[in-house]
């Protein structure tokens, strides 16, 4: 097994520990005003959104999350299984290792096999050509590319690169030549407004903010470290809350997305009223296939969109786009953060506790 497959494997045996270990976002820390007439039926909620063009009958996606070994074909072309019988959007993990590793092509290509029809995105890294993007897109039939950004993981893992001057100017390009609508995501440690910005610059007009919360790849990085801990990196980051917070300013000029924490559907419509356009699942998704397997998986997803449609009729919020205007309150450390970044949360028809 080459280095690529085995940090795969890694990656998904890490991530498992991990989430039964337990995490905590700040999707705890916002909750809702309750009013008591919603003047509304639930056959009057739409959840349909909108993903590169895409429309989706529900508002959430398969996130970017494996490929690369025997076991994570398995796993992928479990999660390709989910999203064809429930019509999702699904990204692939990092298609960088088929680059490199001509053989390992089919743990990525089995995504489009197993859903031929689907609305499927290529992922990789910032630091490749155009060129290798194309490859990408190619490999899986891509309808998009979903550019991954994670120099906390880079700089924690071993292996991992240690030169980021050029990534701004690479995605810059693969956005104007690749031929694909371009997703730009964090991994985990969220983004500010600067970030946003500088994408915004270059060209992208789709952004995951992916903020910490879910799955810990400093962490992850950290427990495949033989010596010297990067221990103190592990806490690295924005919530995605926060997150959805630094962006929510720039809603009108990118599409934001939102991802990292997300466990319950309590928490998409939290992130939905946050001003995110639809939500990414990896990390919950991911424990629901390996240890459900993909139809209990199903059945489970069916279940969420129920009780979205719930929660959506108890708030009197018949859209997505009506969810944005939604009473909410923050615990005082999420205020305290508005306060000292000088972001107006009044201006969302928020309150304070």
């Amino acid at each position: 097994m080459n280095i690529d497959s085995k940090r795969k494997d890694e990656h998904v045996e890490l991530a498992e520990k991990q989430y039964v270990s337990g995490s905590q976002s700040d999707f705890q820390k916002v909750r809702f005003v309750h009013h008591s007439f919603p003047e509304m039926a639930t056959k009057d909620v739409s959840l349909q959104a909108h993903l590169l063009g895409h429309d989706m009958p529900l508002p959430f996606y398969i996130n970017g999350m494996t490929g690369g070994s025997e076991k994570t074909k398995k796993i992928n072309a479990d999660l390709a299984e989910v999203a064809r019988q429930l019509n999702l959007v699904m990204a692939s993990g990092s298609v960088s290792a088929a680059i490199k590793h001509p053989e390992l092509v089919d743990s990525f290509k089995v995504i489009r096999d197993v859903n031929p029809n689907g609305f499927v995105l290529a992922n990789m890294g910032p630091n490749h050509s155009v060129e290798n993007a194309k490859r990408a897109v190619d490999i899986l039939q891509a309808n998009g590319l979903q550019i991954h950004i994670n120099a906390p993981q880079e700089l924690v893992m071993p292996e991992g690169d240690r030169d980021f001057s050029i990534w701004l100017k690479q995605i810059e390009q693969i956005v104007a030549h690749v031929g694909v609508p371009v997703m730009v995501k964090e991994v985990g440690f969220g983004m500010s407004r600067q970030t946003i910005q500088q994408l915004m610059s270059i060209g992208v007009q789709w952004v995951d903010v992916s903020g910490r919360g879910g799955t810990n790849f400093a962490a992850i990085e950290n427990e495949r470290r033989t010596s010297f801990s990067y221990d103190d990196l592990e806490n690295w980051g924005q919530s995605t809350v926060i997150s959805l917070l630094e962006a929510y300013e720039f809603k009108s000029d990118v599409h934001i997305l939102a991802s990292g924490g997300v466990k319950t559907p309590y928490d998409i419509i939290k992130a939905l009223s946050l001003g995110a356009e639809a939500v990414g699942l990896s990390g919950q998704l991911l424990n629901m296939v390996v240890n459900d397997g993909p139809e209990k998986t199903i059945m489970t997803l069916e279940g969420w969109r129920d009780k979205l449609i719930a929660i959506m009729t108890l708030l009197g919020k018949k859209s997505i786009t009506e969810l944005q205007e939604t009473d909410l309150i923050f615990q005082r450390d999420i205020i305290d953060w508005c306060d000292m970044r000088m972001i107006d949360y009044r201006s969302f028809s928020l309150r304070s506790k």
